[in-house]
C-alpha cells in the first residue's frame, strides 16, 4: 500500500502535512504503481470552505487521495496544531507543484504527462513553455474540451485519449469545482494515473494570467492580487469563501 502523508482535518477537509518534496515523491510513487487512478488537489480556503458548504463538492473531495495545503491560511492552521519541529515552512502551491513535478520528471523515461483543459491556443503556449523549461519531460498528449455543455460521449473520448497516450500524470485544468467533480465522478473508470486538480495553473504557465508577487503569496495575500486583476470574476468567490472559511474555523473551535 502506498504510504500517504499524515493529514489533519481543517473545517472537515483532511489536509496533508507535506511540502513540495514530499508531495512530488508521493506523486511519482503513485504514478509508478499504475494500479488505479489517484487524485491530488492543491486546496486553498475556497476549496476547503466549498467542501464544507456544498455536500456534493464535499463528496467529490472525499475521493481525493492527497490534499495539499495550497493556501497560507491552511499552513497557519496546520502549524498551530503541529509540534515546533514539524511545522511547515511553505505551502504547496498548485502551479508550483506542477513545475516541481515537471522538474522531477525531466529526463525520467517512465513519467509521462497529459494536459486536459484550456483552449487549444493556451495548450500550445503551455506545451511550448514547459518544453523550453523542461526539455526532457515527456508530454505525451493533450485535450481541449469544448466550452459550454459537453456532448454525451465527451467523457469517453477524453478517457480514450488519456489511455492511448500512456500518460501516468494527468493535469486537469477545467477550473474549480468542475475539475474536482469530473475527477470524482469518473474516478472508478479513469485510466490508471495520477490526476491533479490544477485550476488556473495552465493560464499562469502559458503566460496568459499574472501571478501574485512572491511577497504577497508568502503573506497570504494572493487573493487580494487576484481580485485586483480579475474583480468581476473573482470578487464574490473570495469574499464569500474567505468569510465562510473563517466562520467555520471559529465555529469548530
Amino acid at each position: 500500500m502506498l504510504p500517504t502523508p499524515t493529514s489533519i482535518p481543517i473545517i472537515g477537509l483532511p489536509v496533508a502535512v507535506t511540502d513540495y518534496a514530499g508531495a512530488v515523491s508521493w506523486v511519482m510513487g503513485a504514478a509508478r504503481r499504475g494500479d488505479r487512478a489517484y487524485a491530488v488537489e492543491a486546496a486553498n480556503t475556497h476549496v476547503a470552505a466549498l467542501a464544507r458548504r456544498d455536500e456534493e463538492f464535499g463528496r467529490s473531495m472525499a475521493r481525493f487521495d492527497l490534499v495539499c495545503p495550497d493556501g497560507m491560511p491552511l499552513i497557519w492552521v496546520l502549524n498551530r496544531r503541529l509540534p515546533e519541529g514539524e511545522r511547515l515552512r511553505d505551502r504547496v502551491y498548485g502551479p508550483t507543484l506542477m513545475l516541481e513535478t515537471f522538474r522531477a520528471t525531466d529526463g525520467v523515461g517512465d513519467m509521462r504527462h497529459f494536459l486536459l483543459g484550456g483552449s487549444e491556443a493556451t495548450q500550445e503556449k503551455l506545451r511550448t513553455r514547459l518544453g523550453e523549461q523542461f526539455p526532457g519531460a515527456a508530454i505525451v498528449g493533450s485535450y481541449s474540451p469544448p466550452f459550454g455543455p459537453w456532448p454525451g460521449d465527451e467523457n469517453e473520448r477524453i478517457t480514450d485519449c488519456i489511455r492511448e497516450s500512456g500518460a501516468n500524470l494527468v493535469w486537469v485544468g477545467l477550473g474549480c469545482p468542475k475539475q474536482e467533480h469530473w475527477i470524482a465522478r469518473l474516478f472508478d473508470s479513469l485510466p490508471p494515473a495520477v490526476y491533479f486538480g490544477i485550476g488556473a495553473a495552465f493560464a499562469f504557465h502559458a503566460g496568459e494570467v499574472r501571478q501574485a508577487p512572491a511577497w504577497m503569496q508568502r503573506r497570504g495575500l494572493e487573493w487580494l492580487f487576484r481580485i485586483a486583476t480579475e474583480p468581476r470574476r473573482l470578487f464574490k468567490r473570495y469574499l464569500v469563501h474567505n468569510t465562510l472559511f473563517l466562520y467555520y474555523l471559529m465555529r469548530d473551535r
